[in-house]
């Protein structure tokens, strides 16, 4: 049995799990990792269902004034990545990490994976998009690689390169 859960990824001068956005999750909130200039990576063991990413998302991104991500690691073998910042260039945007572990957990409820997530190639741009909102440039290629990837062995580490991809 892998991980289930998500990771909360925002830059601030304080812990992420003080933010107001968090209070609701902030039991069994803990800080996974430190990244340059600020950014904290925060993990949380949830069941599957954990409400809305997004409104958490956009909370962290208001709250701290910097883009944030939310990632939902499911059994360690796909992730759930939603993004939000405050500039309507890049929006907020959904994107999976493992696409043929994410199509088979959607098959069971007669889900394919374009139903909720951007292809490969338009979650690669948005993710450009959204790495130039925290004052980062990116190459789409190396997003895109990352992005049509599959967990080996695990989806935290892939998830840990395409943070690295961001440039965090």
């Amino acid at each position: 049995m892998g991980f289930w859960g998500y990771f909360v990824v925002g830059r601030s001068s304080r812990p992420l799990s003080e933010l107001a956005a968090l209070a609701d999750v902030r039991e069994r909130l803990t800080l996974h990792e430190t990244r340059g200039d600020g950014w904290q990576v925060w993990a949380r063991p949830s069941e599957p269902q954990v409400g809305d990413m997004g409104a958490l998302a956009r909370g962290v991104c208001g709250e701290t004034g910097t883009p944030a991500l939310f990632a939902f690691v499911m059994d360690s073998a796909c992730v759930v990545v939603e993004a939000a910042t405050s500039q309507t260039a890049a929006g907020s945007w959904f994107g999976c990490l493992g696409r043929q572990a994410m199509a088979g957990y959607l098959s069971a409820d007669g889900l394919v994976l374009e139903d909720l997530f951007l292809p490969p190639e338009q979650a690669a741009a948005k993710a450009v998009e959204w790495a130039a909102a925290t004052g980062r440039t990116v190459a789409p290629g190396a997003l895109l690689d990352v992005l049509r990837e599959e967990a080996d062995p695990v989806a935290e580490e892939l998830f840990a390169t395409f943070l690295d991809r961001l440039g965090l």
